[in-house]
């Protein structure tokens, strides 16, 4: 689906322009998106799997729920809103914990894709049992939970497993060492 979504310059400070999502990729335009890391009272986070569908990364394992922001949404509503559709889970906003920002510059595709985005990053407690989610698949292979220790596991040999986006590795960390401390 080609969204209208919101520009951003180098800073992240809103332009007042919007433009599809294609066009924002293919001239490199920054904007902004959300990732949502779910995670169980048991020490376990929710991991996605992207779908095979997916031009970018298909088959690896990434953020529990994430998405572009449409034009005019808020942060918190496109993180529900994406939750929402890809897993099927209605969260409130006082479920979210906002934990940062991270800037993604990455080009894909032969270079016909320059992702300039600023991810939002989310983190809720995930209260609901797998098997009550409700995944979209064209955006979504599979889902699963894996324990922290795995995750870090997984992580590690991300260069030679290909599980996770491995040049991502110290974003992971960085969302694994907060939620930790959130369970403590």
């Amino acid at each position: 689906m080609d969204e209208i979504i919101d520009i951003v310059d180098k800073n992240g400070q809103p332009t007042g322009t919007t433009a599809l999502k294609s066009e924002a990729h293919a001239k490199g335009l920054y904007h902004n998106t959300i990732h949502l890391w779910l995670y169980t009272s048991q020490g376990d986070i929710l991991l996605q799997q992207r779908s095979h569908k997916k031009i970018i990364f298909p088959l690896l394992w990434d953020v529990s729920a994430a998405g572009h922001i449409d034009a005019g949404e808020t942060f918190t509503e496109a993180a529900l809103r994406e939750t929402r559709e890809e897993l099927g889970l209605t969260l409130v906003s006082e479920n979210l914990t906002k934990i940062g920002t991270f800037l993604h510059e990455t080009s894909y595709a032969e270079g016909k894709i320059q992702d300039n985005e600023f991810h939002q990053v989310f983190i809720a407690e995930l209260t609901v049992d797998l098997k009550d989610l409700i995944i979209q698949e064209s955006e979504v292979e599979a889902v699963k939970l894996v324990s922290f220790e795995e995750f870090e596991r997984l992580l590690k040999d991300s260069e030679s497993n290909h599980h996770f986006v491995a040049s991502n590795r110290d974003y992971y960390k960085f969302v694994l060492k907060t939620i930790k401390e959130k369970q403590h």
